[in-house]
């Protein structure tokens, strides 16, 4: 066998780790972020001050190195050059689980073209922490990052989601908290909300309110902090209003106008009005049934 042989089979597979950390509480941090954490050559970080606080608190020695969004393509080049020279490497972001509306998906990619094997290693996520004490239906959410900063592409953005129908889950800053409310009230409708500030700190709280209830908790104090604003895939019915509430098969018949076959149509109208599809078919049956008899 030649030498060139032998050292192609003895070479090092290198392994890129996308490791969750906490987003507020030290103490969510598994045992097994921990290991690989300190296995590993080296970290690939948003800020490697913020994540040495981290390495520190956990006796944990591996360098680290610099990865974020102003230096993501050239940086992406030189740690998959080290993934190829068989280093095994973590990506981690400031907070929660890394290539989450942070730095990653590209160098993701490159080493999933390149056969270099990815590992997820799961923990915190603000949204799913948020979406779960919110209260809304878990069986179909649809996370939608940041939104745009500028108004215009915001209320366009918004405009998309208001055909989804499912949990939104947004991430949002705070000086930018109440122009958003605004806006999703104007363009989705008045919904049941939760803003989940500060989650697992000191700080954390859960709002829960109207749309247009929740802007004005920030009246006499100003929004602070980590915040994912999660809305209500329903409209909320006011019982003072004399318009009536929209029915299965009125829901039915518009998706079906829109191109969606009947199964399909009341799936949706049944997410909409928050209620199974067995309920859903049951109240159908029911509606056509009367509509017979008149």
């Amino acid at each position: 066998m030649s030498n060139t042989s032998q050292s192609q089979e003895t070479k090092p597979q290198g392994m890129l780790y996308l490791v969750a950390t906490p987003i507020g509480n030290l103490e969510d941090m598994t045992h097994r972020a921990i290991r690989i954490l300190g296995e590993v050559d080296v970290i690939a970080c948003e800020d490697t001050r913020h994540t040495r606080k981290l390495l520190t608190h956990y006796g944990i020695t591996t360098p680290t190195i610099s990865y974020h969004e102003h230096n993501e393509r050239r940086r992406a080049d030189e740690l998959l050059r080290q993934l190829q020279g068989g280093k095994r490497i973590a990506v981690v972001s400031d907070a929660g689980t890394s290539g989450i509306s942070d730095p990653g998906f590209r160098l993701v990619r490159a080493a999933i073209d390149h056969g270099i094997r990815v590992v997820p290693i799961p923990g915190a996520s603000a949204a799913i922490a948020a979406v779960i004490v919110s209260g809304f239906s878990t069986d179909d959410f649809f996370f939608a990052g940041f939104l745009p900063a500028r108004r215009n592409q915001r209320r366009a953005r918004l405009t998309q989601l208001a055909a989804v129908h499912s949990t939104l889950v947004l991430y949002e800053a705070p000086h930018r908290i109440i122009d958003t409310l605004i806006d999703a009230k104007e363009i989705l409708g008045d919904r049941d909300a939760v803003i989940a500030r500060e989650l697992t700190k000191l700080h954390e709280e859960v709002l829960r309110g109207r749309l247009t209830q929740l802007d004005t908790h920030f009246v006499d104090r100003e929004p602070r902090g980590e915040m994912v604003l999660v809305i209500d895939r329903r409209l909320v019915v006011d019982e003072r209003s004399n318009e009536p509430e929209r029915t299965i098969l009125d829901l039915v018949n518009e998706f079906g106008n829109a191109g969606m076959d009947q199964r399909t149509a009341l799936k949706q109208a049944a997410k909409q009005l928050g209620i199974t599809r067995d309920e859903a078919y049951r109240r159908l049956t029911a509606e056509r049934t009367q509509l017979k008899l008149q």
